[in-house]
């Protein structure tokens, strides 16, 4: 194994505690197996239409992806009609998205862009931002969390909406992990969970059938946190759904996803 393919986390992984330090951890290696983790179908199946239909019920048609990945939710975005830029911190991201979407018969416009000056890399104003995977935990500091959204909301038109979605860390921080398996790391004979937590660090270990393992390290937002930060940010309405449901109907989701809209306005009650 070349050196390209070794994580590196120094001589202790529990440090590295820095937004930058996800370029060292999405090597080619992990890219290569992270469709795997996902299961595209079985992903598609457990989260049915619902970013389709959110996007079409505030009539948004130009969409930024900011956190790509291998492609998954801009590729099914363009096949339902969407007009999608697809922009990821990660090289060998886009370069996974790019064949995928070849594959299916899409050329993908993509952008390598950094969330904090996204808006030097990516121009134009969308009707939306989606950042979605469980992304923003990979920022670590609050000024670059508070960046990263200026950034986001810079590049929405005045009526636009940022769709984010994050585990849920509250339950983890405060109850222990536990895991539906079913909506984000569907893929079968594989594992994502974290081996060490604390208030300022989640560390997950991703297993594979062939004895692979990947780590990532990345910051446990708190649902109210985000939902704050969200506003102090400038956006005015936010609406945050558990596993897809609204989350008064679901008391342990394992994802939450936040849209939130920056507009004034009475479409979503903000809950």
């Amino acid at each position: 194994m070349t050196t390209e393919q070794i994580q590196d986390y120094g001589d202790n992984p529990l440090l590295k505690r820095e937004t930058d330090h996800y370029k060292s951890e999405y090597i080619e290696a992990f890219v290569e197996k992270w469709d795997d983790l996902i299961d595209w179908e079985a992903r598609a199946n457990s989260e049915g239409e619902f970013f389709i239909n959110e996007l079409k019920k505030l009539n948004a048609k130009r969409i930024l992806d900011v956190a790509t990945g291998t492609g998954f939710h801009s590729i099914r975005l363009i096949e339902a009609g969407f007009d999608v830029t697809s922009a990821d911190g990660s090289p060998f991201m886009l370069a996974k998205a790019f064949e995928n979407g070849r594959k299916r018969g899409h050329i993908l416009r993509t952008v390598q862009a950094d969330w904090r000056w996204l808006n030097r890399d990516v121009h134009g104003k969308y009707d939306a931002v989606i950042c979605l995977g469980n992304s923003f935990t990979h920022l670590f500091s609050e000024r670059d969390r508070r960046k990263s959204l200026a950034e986001f909301y810079a590049a929405i038109k005045h009526d636009g909406v940022l769709i984010l979605d994050q585990r849920n860390y509250d339950m983890i921080l405060d109850k222990g992990f536990s895991s539906k398996h079913i909506y984000y790391y569907a893929g079968d004979n594989v594992s994502a969970e974290p081996e060490y937590t604390d208030e300022g660090l989640a560390r997950f270990k991703y297993g594979f059938p062939d004895g692979s393992t990947y780590n990532l390290n990345m910051y446990p937002l708190r649902k109210g946190y985000v939902r704050g930060l969200l506003h102090e940010v400038g956006f005015q309405t936010i609406q945050t759904f558990g596993d897809f449901q609204e989350t008064y109907h679901q008391e342990e989701p394992d994802f939450f996803v936040h849209v939130a809209g920056k507009y004034y306005g009475n479409e979503y009650d903000d809950k």
